[in-house]
């Protein structure tokens, strides 16, 4: 198809790629100015699928092409050969309208490593106030926090005697109690505050996008999905893209960014002739840039599942199994917003150090008064708990790369699980840590009894082969389009692609390296920063 016979949709200030929980944050922010014109482009639907709203229905939204890209990884060899699914969200509000809504930023240290690694202006004191700035947190604004912002963020609305037990365990062992992970050193054990509203789930796309629907210079296109950019030589002026089935395109006076997340940001530009240049020649596209970094340096939270059975309390697994605890359950929510409906995947979190030589934590549990055999089978027969672990800063890379250039067909992802030595060696502590915290006093009146891996399970090859066999993602991919200074970095440190004019990218696919937590709100303080410095290159 030749240009002419595209439908021309003219031209915006600005064109904005995903509206996503990036693009719904930078499309508020900069069409806060009148001046500025913006188009923000999403190739899934509206927002209005009930289950999104319901904080237990991310088991509906998941793997459900209504709402979700439905990923999958190609087979892994660090997890014995399997596939497993990858859910990035489609929708209005992206991966926030499926996600498990725990509100956590990182550790300070993160943000001054980027700022380390040659990133100006990226180190925690710049970025915390900025987290300020979008935050509604309900117990009111103080050093740390702030109020009255788009995001809002809410206790849990439920407890659970089993994790109120594992808490008194884990500080029997030495990690202390906290209510508060996002002060910059989040060591210690508490429930996760969430981003919900009243027992509703608040997503970028309630916070942001909406409150800025009404605004004359803000166009908002569902079911618009990128097909490849457009240049004048080493510009970006456009994009080509698919809307309800049409080929359109559309122009940007200023910039086009990209806020298609860790697999649609380097696919899209593997789709416009810029990566690996023998990569795209090998399929065919032309080259407009030769850059190498793009679709490299994935990196991902990879869960460890321990699973163990327990008796003399009650857990999700029984009431769940019976009708009167679904009814009851159903009634709970529906009359009081409370109760397990307004469950997060994770309601009690940890952490801690796999190892007392890690100048922060390294480990991450996400506790649940549930079991499975893996997301989406129903909930075991037996009271259960599962203790899921990961490592915060794994050292394996992996990479998202096309398969064809049809912009249709779905990328080959290979996080690389478990391929480097040290992350196995920190597998296979944090199980050792778990066990610890399970045969703390603080839980033995509940009789622990290790399910998974299993107690027969000794020593660092075996226990490492057994993360990789009960591991899964935990839906935190970023790094694909990295910022830094050397050849392999993708963007700068303005989150400019390097070597390519009027074209940034704004999401977490410029990660260097991965925050010590769930990678949600970092995503989108990554767009607070990017809105800001969009206004300052364009006001010199």
């Amino acid at each position: 198809m030749t240009q002419a016979e595209r439908k021309d949709l003219g031209v915006f200030d600005y064109v904005i790629v995903g509206a996503g929980s990036a693009g719904c944050v930078l499309a508020n922010r900069l069409s806060k100015d009148p001046k500025n014109s913006v188009l923000l482009l999403e190739a899934g639907g509206r927002d209005n699928y009930f289950w999104i709203h319901v904080p237990i229905g991310y088991l509906y939204t998941q793997n459900n092409p209504r709402t979700d890209w439905c990923f999958k990884t190609e087979p892994e060899a660090g997890l014995g050969g399997r596939s497993l699914n990858y859910p990035r969200g489609r929708v209005l509000g992206g991966c926030s309208s499926i996600n498990g809504m725990l509100y956590l930023r990182g550790q300070a240290r993160d943000y001054d490593l980027w700022r380390q690694m040659g990133n100006e202006g990226w180190g925690w004191n710049e970025i915390l106030p900025l987290f300020k700035r979008g935050e509604d947190q309900s117990r009111g604004a103080d050093d740390n926090h702030g109020q009255g912002g788009e995001w809002r963020v809410e206790e849990m609305r439920l407890t659970w005697e089993i994790l109120d037990a594992f808490r008194e365990a884990a500080a029997e062992i030495g990690i202390p109690k906290t209510d508060d992970f996002n002060r910059g050193n989040n060591e210690g054990c508490g429930y996760f505050q969430v981003n919900q509203k009243r027992g509703v789930r608040w997503s970028a796309s309630k916070g942001f996008l909406r409150p800025a629907a009404n605004r004359e210079n803000l166009t908002v296109m569902t079911h618009a999905q990128a097909q490849n950019l457009l240049f004048e030589g080493k510009r970006a002026t456009g994009l080509n893209f698919e809307l309800k089935g049409a080929p359109v395109s559309v122009r940007a006076s200023q910039e086009v960014i990209l806020c298609a997340g860790a697999v649609g940001s380097p696919n899209i530009l593997e789709l416009s002739g810029i990566g690996q240049a023998q990569r795209l020649r090998d399929l065919g596209i032309p080259v407009v840039l030769d850059l190498p970094g793009v679709g490299e340096n994935l990196q991902d939270h990879l869960q460890i599942r321990c699973v163990y059975k327990v008796r003399n309390t009650v857990t999700l697994n029984q009431r769940a199994n019976s009708l009167f605890g679904r009814i009851g359950m159903g009634l709970e929510y529906f009359l009081f917003r409370r109760g397990p409906l307004t469950m997060a995947p994770s309601q009690l979190g940890a952490f801690a150090k796999s190892d007392p030589s890690y100048e922060t934590p390294n480990l991450e549990f996400h506790v649940q008064p549930l079991s499975l055999d893996k997301f989406g089978d129903p909930l075991h027969e037996f009271p259960a708990f599962t203790a899921s672990v990961c490592n915060l800063r794994p050292e394996s890379r992996g990479s998202i790369h096309l398969k064809s250039p049809d912009y249709r067909e779905k990328p080959s992802i290979r996080p690389n699980y478990l391929s480097h030595e040290r992350d196995r060696q920190v597998a296979a502590d944090a199980i050792r840590l778990t066990r610890r915290i399970a045969d703390a006093k603080a839980l033995q009146a509940f009789e622990p009894e290790e399910y998974l891996p299993g107690p027969a399970v000794e020593g660092d090859e075996a226990l490492a082969r057994a993360a990789g066999e009960i591991g899964t993602t935990i839906f935190h991919p970023v790094g694909t389009c990295r910022m830094g200074q050397d050849d392999a970095a993708v963007v700068d440190e303005r989150l400019r692609v390097r070597g390519i004019a009027g074209l940034r990218i704004a999401d977490a696919s410029i990660m260097p390296t991965i925050t010590s937590g769930n990678t949600n709100s970092p995503s989108m303080v990554i767009a607070e920063k990017a809105s800001d410095l969009i206004r300052e290159d364009r006001r010199d």
